[in-house]
């Protein structure tokens, strides 16, 4: 994936994180696009359908946490990542960023260079996870990873990124514990630091979806799939 031919939408109310991260960015090679709020946020998203959505938290109109749950309802950007940018660090925030469906979580103030690195991973990993190619069948469950897949008792069911992502881990070795740091690791990669709760956040919601039995939590290791 060549950074000529990406495209990154940048949501912030203040100019000045427009100006600054947005010059930062195409400096960097990118295609930027930006919004203001929300709901315009939403509609330059369905015109220009970025690989990359940088979203504030708190906004005018419409926040960042209700345009993540809007956009992650649009079939044609199932695949586009998003990750907050905001100055607001609270365990609360972040878990209802990734609630949302939100990929990643960025604190600013942030530094240039720190953030283009946190870009450059998130799209390296995104290019990777497009490269494996290998699909799933569990009982009533299928998850193929050429399309961002899975179908549950034969309903279709739409995933958060890093909520598949998490999923296919799991279900790839049923009945193996997979470590927190693991899953960490694999998910959201090293170089990406997230909170505590991210994990049990997206295990919860895809107990929601998929089913309760599905997920057993190791206490003091991590999680499994168990195929009922």
């Amino acid at each position: 994936m060549s950074t000529d031919i990406i495209k990154i939408l940048l949501v912030d109310d203040e100019p000045d994180i427009l100006e600054i991260v947005g010059y930062n960015l195409s400096s960097g090679g990118y295609r930027v696009f930006t919004a203001t709020n929300g709901v315009e946020a939403i509609e330059v998203a369905k015109k220009e359908q970025p690989d990359l959505i940088i979203l504030d938290v708190m906004m005018p109109k419409m926040d960042g946490v209700e345009a993540c749950e809007q956009i992650r309802k649009i079939p044609e950007l199932s695949n586009t990542i998003i990750t907050f940018l905001t100055a607001r660090s609270e365990d609360y925030s972040q878990v209802a960023g990734f609630d949302a469906g939100a990929d990643d979580y960025i604190t600013k103030p942030v530094k240039p260079k720190v953030l283009l690195s946190k870009v450059k991973g998130l799209l390296r990993r995104s290019t990777i996870d497009k490269e494996e190619s290998t699909a799933i069948n569990l009982g009533n469950l299928t998850i193929n990873r050429d399309e961002y897949k899975v179908v549950n008792n034969g309903e279709e069911l739409i995933l958060p990124r890093k909520e598949f992502e998490l999923l296919s881990l799991l279900a790839s070795k049923p009945g193996r514990v997979f470590t927190r740091d693991e899953i960490l690791n694999s998910v959201w990669g090293n170089e990406v630091v997230v909170g505590g709760r991210t994990i049990d956040v997206h295990i919860r919601k895809l107990r929601e979806k998929v089913g309760d039995n599905s997920f057993k939590t190791v206490k003091g290791v991590g999680y499994k799939f168990v195929v009922s």
